[in-house]
């Protein structure tokens, strides 16, 4: 039995050496450290879309005991456009963040995906061998599990939803509501990261296909599909390990004492879903409201580029620079800026040091699937608190975190001074609660469980 994945993003990126040669390296991100292991064991097939101009073929992996092929899917300029940075995010990531408003449902786009996912889906059926597993992953490929079972009736397929599944009265604005379940639900397994994404997804099953459903399940053209609620974890260990090793805790000093004030930080991608002005409109009413913080306390706002060629995104920075100079030019004093903004991507051990010198770790999303950086935080932390949305995905997992609503900043500049304040064996207590909690769920254990309960379908 092997393992095909499929997935819009690949595990391993081709990068071009100074000297020309090419080089593949790992991607950074959950999904490809849970699945890369596992499909090591099992063998098999990643088929993803892969940037470089080439037809479908196996990449040649770098590890000597790497025991599965990679297939690259290349996408046309238009596809790029119309499938990804149109329907998949100008149409479903903002009507599943409840941005409804933001949401640009045009019949190009749905065509584009349609095709896209019909090319993705044929992919797998040419890897398929009878007793594989099939696991396709996230929004930008719902429909592929329907497609591939038209194929082969028989095979198991998984499907795991990465983003917030909304309430049926917001997913029924979607054009083809009933196009995207009847999709997934193609599936013998569906996973989504909260129970209440399983009760919006079973509610929308009802409304849209007058599906049966009870707890867990979805039977609908004479078959049965389980939908659970199983949230992605980290490499707990490879994280805790980072944190105590000497390069790190080098850096977290060097960050201190630059720095000479409490830490708050905030590190997300630049998107509207993760509330970043909103967190510096409550940070600047956090500084009018206590005087006596400035110069004892700076915001370090880490902003990862993302999506640069969509115009909403692009806006979205400059509101967000704009505030940071405002907030900058109102509070500063003496050497001390109350913001430091850094606009780049950062490696894995820059951030472990940031983890690890915050006072305070802001996540507060208006609206997250999971959120990844508040669990991360918490395995690197000796003694931070930890501010939580209430909107975010990992909210009920995390529930010894300061939880905040991100849409009043009043309140959230109380939760701030609160998380500042707290005595220190209370942020030991709650880090250890919090870490406990990751241990039982880690990033591998979350791939493993899904995979055998596909298997034992």
């Amino acid at each position: 039995m092997g393992l095909i994945v499929v997935s819009n993003r690949e595990p391993y990126a081709p990068h071009r050496a100074e000297d020309g040669t090419l080089a593949w390296v790992p991607s950074i991100g959950g999904l490809t450290a849970a699945l890369d292991p596992a499909l090591q064991r099992a063998g098999g097939t990643w088929i993803a879309w892969g940037e470089e101009r080439s037809d479908l073929r196996t990449v040649e992996l770098p590890q000597g005991e790497t025991r599965y092929r990679l297939e690259r899917l290349r996408l046309s300029e238009a596809e790029v456009r119309d499938f990804y940075h149109g329907f998949s995010n100008r149409a479903l990531w903002p009507m599943s963040h409840y941005f409804i408003e933001r949401a640009k449902y045009q019949g190009s786009g749905w065509r584009a995906y349609v095709n896209v996912n019909r090319r993705f889906a044929e992919a797998a059926v040419r890897s398929y061998r009878e007793g594989d597993l099939i696991w396709v992953h996230d929004y930008q490929l719902a429909l592929v599990p329907g497609m591939i079972r038209e194929a082969l009736p028989q095979a198991r397929i998984g499907f795991f939803w990465h983003i917030p599944w909304p309430s049926s009265e917001v997913f029924r604005t979607l054009p083809w509501d009933r196009e995207v379940l009847a999709g997934i639900l193609g599936a013998d397994l569906i996973g989504m990261h909260t129970p209440e994404y399983v009760g919006h997804f079973l509610s929308a099953c009802r409304r849209a296909l007058n599906a049966g459903t009870r707890e867990g399940e979805v039977r609908w053209q004479g078959r049965v599909s389980r939908v659970v609620d199983r949230p992605i974890g980290i490499e707990v260990g490879v994280f805790e390990r980072l944190a105590a090793s000497p390069e790190v805790e080098e850096a977290a000093d060097h960050l201190r004492r630059t720095l000479q004030t409490q830490i708050l930080l905030g590190v997300d991608r630049l998107d509207y879903t993760k509330g970043i002005p909103e967190r510096l409109e409550a940070f600047d009413t956090f500084l009018d409201r206590h005087p006596e913080a400035r110069g004892r306390v700076t915001l370090v706002q880490i902003a990862v580029p993302s999506r640069e060629r969509v115009e909403s995104y692009r806006q979205l920075r400059g509101q967000v620079e704009g505030l940071v100079g405002r907030i900058n030019g109102k509070h500063t004093q003496g050497g001390w800026a109350p913001i430091q903004y850094i606009y780049r991507g950062v490696g894995r051990e820059e951030l472990v040091a940031h983890y690890r010198a915050a006072d305070v770790m802001l996540v507060t999303p208006l609206r997250d699937g999971l959120n990844l950086v508040a669990k991360e935080f918490t395995a690197c932390s000796a003694d931070g608190v930890l501010v939580l949305s209430r909107f975010a995905g990992a909210a009920d997992e995390l529930p010894e975190a300061v939880q905040v609503n991100p849409y009043s900043p009043e309140r959230m500049a109380d939760h701030f001074l609160d998380a500042l304040n707290m005595p220190l064996d209370e942020k030991k207590a709650r880090l250890e609660r919090l870490r406990a909690r990751l241990h039982g769920s880690d990033l591998h254990a979350w791939a493993d469980g899904f995979l055998r309960e596909l298997e034992g379908e």
